[in-house]
């Protein structure tokens, strides 16, 4: 019966959010409704709600499973936003993964499935 997760993180200024998701992680944004914002990027949504308290971001965050994720990997890179104790690599779990912080102190990581099952 289910079908997909939408994370909801926090975001401490709508438009630097929007920048940042747009420029920095190549997504598509579609909608703020008071500081409340959508945004995707091919089969998955990330929204992100207001707030003032900057602590917040800083306790929240999500995964992210990819394809290609070295290509990926190598574009954020590019783009100053692999979180410096987040590099890619293989974890015992049977992910390949890295990490990212957006501009509010979300962690994100993303990860490609190395493990060989289905």
């Amino acid at each position: 019966m289910l079908k997909a997760a939408v994370p909801i993180l926090a975001s401490l200024n709508a438009d630097e959010t929007i920048k940042f998701y747009t420029e920095k992680l190549g997504f598509t944004f579609h909608n703020n409704w008071d500081g409340y914002l959508i945004f995707s990027k091919d089969e998955i949504e990330i929204h992100l709600w207001p707030t003032t308290d900057e602590e917040v971001p800083k306790a929240t965050g999500c995964y992210v499973r990819v394809t290609e994720v070295d290509a990926l990997f190598a574009l954020y890179r590019q783009h100053g936003v692999v979180h410096p104790n987040g590099l890619l690599k293989n974890m015992p779990w049977g992910m390949r993964q890295f990490s990212i912080l957006d501009n509010n102190g979300n962690i994100i990581h993303f990860g490609e499935d190395i493990s060989g099952e289905k």
